[in-house]
């Protein structure tokens, strides 16, 4: 899948992607850490002076996205449900189309707040249930057969109600695309713990 997600994905990043990740990269600034990279797509649209370490939990993608490194870069094999960095690291937190995919995300959320720093973002583009009575009955409809399909990703999760539940306060969201992509927008909130071996309930999101 590495090899053709480019190629299969060209028509979205055309129509809309392509927009949305500009506006989105540009306002980036200090240490980055950009969960689920992927193959790299997004490499191309951060400031230069951004210092980004980007995590995928696939060798293959990360084989792929290592083709297109950039000025202080690193990249690191991981899963979002257990990340390997230590508390309040990192200025802020990207992910693109990335929580359809988790197992539990509202565990992963909750790894990223950790590693956040206290006046840290967390920035994420994603694609969700739809918000117009059509899109949210075609996205739930279609959910099954997608998520057999891809063995992976789900096309109806609810992406804002579980930041808010990871113990985040959500600052900015906005659709797109016929209401099935969000930008969310979010800092941690202050009075929750964010040890990784803080207790959590799991969700079923």
């Amino acid at each position: 899948m590495a090899a053709l997600y480019d190629v299969a994905m060209l028509p979205l990043e055309a129509l809309l992607l392509q927009r949305l990740r500009s506006t989105l990269f540009q306002r980036l600034h200090g240490t980055a850490l950009e969960v689920g990279v992927g193959t790299g797509v997004n490499f191309a649209y951060y400031p230069p002076d951004v210092c980004l370490v980007g995590m995928d939990e696939s060798w293959d993608m990360l084989r792929v996205a290592a083709t297109k490194a950039r000025a202080c870069f690193h990249l690191a094999q991981s899963d979002v449900q257990s990340l390997p960095f230590a508390d309040a690291t990192f200025d802020r937190i990207v992910g693109t189309l990335l929580f359809c995919s988790v197992r539990d995300p509202l565990r992963g959320l909750r790894e990223l707040r950790r590693v956040l720093k206290l006046d840290g973002r967390l920035i994420l583009l994603e694609h969700v249930r739809g918000l117009s009575p059509l899109a949210r009955q075609a996205t739930d409809l279609l959910n099954p057969f997608w998520t057999r399909f891809t063995r992976s990703c789900n096309l109806n999760r609810e992406t804002v109600q579980a930041v808010a539940a990871a113990g985040f306060t959500v600052t900015h969201s906005e659709r797109h695309g016929l209401t099935i992509f969000q930008i969310i927008e979010a800092r941690k909130h202050p009075d929750l713990p964010f040890s990784k071996n803080a207790p959590y309930e799991s969700a079923d999101l």
